[in-house]
């Protein structure tokens, strides 16, 4: 099967594997999707994620959080799309729901979240929201 937009199926896998209250989402692995997996783990939104390298394709499995009866993430939408990308300066980088939510920004420096790279001043294309 090939994927037009890895980040849109990786946030749709995670998204239904969530809603289908399953405890693991996984998908074909990317050193950005890795990545992405790394912000959404350091601000609480999923308990854990590891690269499974057994059967030939590396494969990234996302351990999804729950906290009492709900689920940390409500929801995901991604942001820049492969036909409309959505860069953004230091300054300019959107709130999610007033700061209840986070921003998932591609920086010179890195994958962050939006508070971070705000903070750091640098811009980027905006992957995805998260709340």
């Amino acid at each position: 099967m090939n994927v037009t937009d890895p980040i849109g199926d990786m946030l749709t896998r995670i998204r239904n594997a969530n809603q289908a209250l399953k405890t693991e989402a996984v998908m074909p692995s990317s050193r950005l999707k890795v990545e992405i997996s790394r912000v959404l783990k350091q601000n609480g939104y999923i308990a854990d994620f590891y690269v499974d390298k057994s059967e030939g394709k590396p494969v990234l499995k996302v351990q999804l959080k729950i906290v009492g009866k709900e689920r940390a993430i409500v929801d995901l939408q991604r942001a820049s799309k492969p036909g409309l990308r959505r860069y953004v300066r230091g300054k300019d980088i959107p709130r999610v729901l007033g700061g209840m939510g986070i921003s998932i920004v591609t920086t010179s420096k890195g994958v962050m979240a939006g508070h971070e790279a705000k903070k750091l001043g640098i811009g980027g294309e905006v992957l995805a929201y998260v709340w």
